[in-house]
């Protein structure tokens, strides 16, 4: 198989990372929704030849990217331009989407796993239901996607669905995105806010997060308003994990982890993936991808200072978010690694930052 842009970057001098750079692997990403409104799965093999967009496999064999958490997620209609815009305001309060029925969500969901079982078929990545396949496909040169899903809305009150995704490769789930579902409600993007936004789980939510537990299907609270995560807290017996969300502390925006959060978050020996979505990195909260990686720094420090080094990685919502104009794909990602070190975080702390925190967490909750 030939990568006509990877080929290119070799041709003007741009190499691929070395190999003794720690691979990354990434919290969360948007891929598969944009290759669904391309045309799915029969769109495919973009991913292998170079797409507009954060990842490919080319940029990915340049920039170190060595897989992640695939998200499928069931879109809601936006006017994606005038939210951008209300995002760059010294203050918005955004609307919540209204709730998706299961039957409409379904048909988007199977499209999306689709896509991402036809990557795996194509040999461009590894689905991954463990954390020994995470190993193998690292030690094989492969590419590492989690099957996960964002917003439950295609699972249904009864759970059955719940087992076939289960038994189709999913191993994350978010119960809910920014807007409400039959097991809880998400925060909306607001700036400044609290997360504090709305009810805890309902009772469809707690038996999702027992019935998960049970499963060993690792719950994300990255968009679970504050009431849901400590009803999370409470009940679940899994590691608490927000796979992209940042410190309240620093940007108060309504996505972000309170220092109570992250406290729960470190007594359950969970984790935290830093998101490089720019409103929820700068202080002002705005939509602008004029940040430096300095302030992405910033908050990997008050993550760290509060859930310790073996409990923080990265979520970069790629695909799926503006963010820093020097991070704007996969292939850029050695400029991170580099920024790290010259902050003065040794290679151990970044090979734990890139990928180790990560396997550990899953380790804890797939039990292997």
């Amino acid at each position: 198989m030939r990568f006509p842009l990877l080929q290119s970057f070799q041709r003007k001098g741009i190499l691929t990372v070395s190999s003794s750079a720690p691979l990354v692997f990434d919290g969360h990403n948007d891929v598969l929704l944009q290759l669904y409104r391309d045309g799915g799965p029969s769109k495919a093999n973009a991913f292998l030849a170079g797409r507009e967009g954060a990842i490919d496999l080319p940029k990915s064999k340049i920039g170190g990217f060595g897989g992640g958490f695939f998200a499928v997620f069931v879109p809601s209609p936006t006017d994606l331009e005038h939210k951008f815009r209300e995002m760059t305001k010294d203050t918005y309060d955004l609307a919540l989407p209204e709730a998706i029925e299961c039957n409409d969500a379904l048909p988007v969901v199977a499209a999306q796993i689709a896509t991402l079982r036809e990557l795996e078929r194509l040999g461009a990545l590894t689905i991954c239901r463990s954390a020994a396949d995470m190993r193998a496909a690292f030690a094989a040169g492969k590419m590492a996607a989690i099957l996960h899903m964002e917003g439950a809305e295609a699972i249904d009150a009864d759970l059955h669905m719940l087992d076939v995704l289960h038994a189709a490769g999913l191993r994350s789930l978010g119960p809910v995105w920014s807007r409400p579902t039959i097991y809880g409600e998400g925060v909306p993007f607001r700036f400044p806010s609290s997360p504090d936004t709305g009810g805890g789980l309902t009772d469809h939510g707690l038996a999702l997060v027992k019935r998960c537990n049970e499963l060993k299907i690792m719950l994300d609270l990255s968009h679970l308003n504050e009431a849901g995560f400590w009803d999370v807290a409470r009940h679940s017996e899994a590691p608490l994990v927000a796979t992209h969300s940042n410190a309240h502390a620093i940007t108060p925006h309504s996505r972000n982890l309170t220092d109570d959060q992250l406290r729960a978050i470190a007594e359950s020996d969970g984790m935290v993936g830093l998101n490089f979505a720019v409103a929820f990195l700068r202080e002002d909260g705005k939509m602008l991808a004029d940040v430096p990686l300095t302030q992405m720094l910033k908050h990997l420090d008050h993550l760290i200072g509060i859930l310790g080094e073996d409990r923080v990685g990265l979520g970069s919502d790629y695909d799926g978010a503006v963010v820093p104009k020097e991070l704007t794909e996969a292939s850029a990602l050695p400029k991170l690694r580099q920024a790290m070190k010259e902050h003065g975080y040794g290679e151990d702390l970044i090979r734990k930052l890139c990928h180790e925190n990560w396997l550990r967490v899953l380790e804890l909750t797939w039990g292997s």
